[in-house]
């Protein structure tokens, strides 16, 4: 019987390699007539028992993981450069001709296995996770809506060329706009008050453009779940996203927990903010400088310095987890630097074959540019640690869970932040800053989430509906700070997030992460090497376990109700 593995193999390579058995070598991922014999080998294999079909099953996860490496490189190389038309052309190639081609199939594959005989016989707990999800893709899965994700792709990526051609020229140079962010941490008001405006009115500038986009992906997307049998896309994109352990009503249950426990503590620090500048109002520039009067934090001036400082933070965590870090690095799977027309954002992806990954980020000198690499590193470490699992499916878990990995890193990292800065105010303040920012990150998620509920089940609404229902949302859950006379630029500011365009309904998930962290944090406190322990042991389950068990497993309680909630804003709020 398959068992899930609980370490990757102890090489001094921490990315050996994984014999496929069943792709052939030198495959054309992109050709049908390349995939098709594998299709119909899955397809038609005669199975006689159990064993016969687990050695099904780790042959449809070779297939699985062939196509998953192929999109996800020709993605990354997208993203590396949207300006390039041949770049772009091979992944929508794809999305247009084999999306749909081996969506059909997959179904196939998920019927197959949901109607054999043997199935019963296999390990309960082992495929509970995954029956439970094959199960309910075949529920949902309609083939009419094959079309439509595929147009939908389609959109995500004018979305993503729009925001990442997007640059100002200010004091006398062209500029992405993260790099544009470094001016808000100034000193001068009246700096990064002309920032602040040069970077709005370029986003306005392509308002309309992004608002039409979105009006087209909430009618698709809408359609998409009446299709499937659903009142909305709301709950069908629940369901997609396999959210068994929580639903709606738990959602907005956090929504009202946050409006009463996390926005009047950031209201309080925005008040303090105003008090420390000595300014009458706090204006949206003034959210970032430091209200002491200290000069902006610039940790490092380039990504190999970003890079070793992490290591350095690796390093002193644990110093196994700084070497394989190094191997990403030395692999090449590194891709940091903000640049002219990269996609903005930042994320990890898994290689499925070779089971390596790859942290693509936009840096530009800035804090948060080093939150974000030990973010992405602790989903690579996710990966890494979960590689030895024999079945793709199970390699990679829920959000809630994988965003775990990557916020525990940055909640125990920091007490380390002070291999950039050297000991002194510096790391302080860069202590401060995180705590301070996860006080911001809750009403932000609640903001975003909140909003998309509304609008998928508005699916109708006119421009100004939508304006209105943003703006109550962020009346709701936003700080002090004073957004007078800019009344569009505060009504189209969520066009920033890339979420509600390019992976809809996925933010709350940060919440039950950050969550999950600062539980991480309290325990490694207490107990750094059990706390370390855990983390491993639960990352290393990949996805072979309900959330609650992954949670579990972690040391860590699932949820977001005020119980859970309470005291980590109280821990927080000691900390600042």
């Amino acid at each position: 019987m398959l068992k899930s593995a609980t370490m990757p193999r102890t090489t001094s390579d921490p990315f050996t390699p994984f014999p496929l058995t069943f792709v052939p070598d030198g495959i054309d991922p992109s050709s049908k007539e390349s995939l098709d014999p594998l299709f119909l080998d899955l397809e038609e294999r005669v199975l006689r028992s159990a064993a016969e079909l687990e050695k099904w099953l780790l042959d449809w996860s070779e297939l699985q993981a062939l196509l998953n490496e192929h999109e996800s490189k020709l993605s990354i190389d997208k993203d590396r450069r949207t300006d390039d038309k041949e770049r772009e052309k091979r992944f929508l190639d794809f999305q247009a001709t084999i999306a749909p081609f081996i969506k059909p199939r997959w179904q196939h594959l998920k019927k197959r296995y949901a109607d054999s005989p043997f199935r019963a016989k296999l390990d309960k707990k082992r495929y509970e996770v995954f029956d439970r999800s094959v199960r309910n893709e075949i529920e949902i899965y309609r083939e009419e809506n094959v079309a439509l994700e595929t147009h939908d792709a389609e959109l995500v990526v004018k979305y993503q060329q729009l925001s990442g051609g997007m640059t100002v020229t200010f004091e006398g140079e062209e500029r992405t706009l993260p790099k544009m962010a470094l001016f808000l941490e100034e000193q001068d008001a009246g700096l990064r008050e002309r920032a602040w405006r040069a970077m709005t009115t370029r986003r306005l500038h392509d308002r309309h453009a992004i608002d039409g986009l979105y009006d087209h992906m909430v009618k698709l997307r809408d359609v998409m779940g009446r299709n499937a049998g659903f009142k909305n896309f709301r709950d069908y994109l629940f369901r997609v996203r396999g959210r068994f352990d929580y639903g709606p009503a738990e959602c907005e249950a956090f929504h009202d927990a946050v409006e009463d426990l996390f926005v009047p503590l950031l209201r309080k620090i925005h008040e303090t903010r105003r008090r420390d500048l000595k300014i009458k109002m706090l204006r949206p520039w003034d959210l970032a400088v430091d209200p002491s009067g200290a000069r902006p934090l610039r940790p490092f001036k380039d990504v190999t310095s970003l890079v070793q400082g992490v290591r350095d933070i690796y390093h002193k965590i644990s110093p196994d987890l700084a070497k394989l870090l190094e191997a990403i690095r030395d692999r090449g799977h590194l891709d940091l630097d903000s640049r002219k027309a990269k996609s903005p954002g930042a994320y990890c992806a898994t290689l499925d074959v070779q089971r390596i990954p790859f942290i693509f980020q936009n840096a530009a000198g800035l804090q948060r540019d080093v939150m974000t690499l030990l973010h992405e590193a602790g989903h690579a470490l996710h990966a890494i640690f979960s590689r030895g699992e024999p079945l793709v499916f199970y390699r990679s878990a829920p959000l809630e869970y994988c965003e775990v990995a990557s916020m525990g890193m940055e909640a125990i990292g920091i007490k380390h932040i002070d291999v950039f800065y050297g000991k002194g105010d510096e790391s302080e303040r860069a202590r401060h800053e995180y705590f301070r920012q996860i006080v911001d990150i809750f009403p932000w998620i609640a903001t975003i989430d909140s909003f998309q509920h509304w609008v998928y089940l508005h699916p109708k609404h006119t421009h100004a509906e939508r304006d209105a229902a943003w703006l109550a949302a962020r009346k709701r859950f936003k700080g002090g700070e004073d957004w007078s006379g800019f009344d569009a630029e505060h009504a189209s500011m969520w066009h920033k997030q890339m979420h509600p365009f390019c992976v809809p309904f996925y933010y709350i998930e940060y919440a039950f992460a950050q969550v999950g962290a600062l539980q991480l944090w309290l325990n490694a406190r207490k107990d750094r090497g059990a706390a370390l322990q855990a983390y491993r042991r639960g990352l290393a389950l990949g996805g072979s376990r309900p959330l609650p068990d992954l949670f579990k497993a972690t040391g860590l309680k699932f949820g977001l109700d005020r119980k859970i909630l309470k005291p980590l804003v109280r821990a927080v709020e000691k900390e600042l």
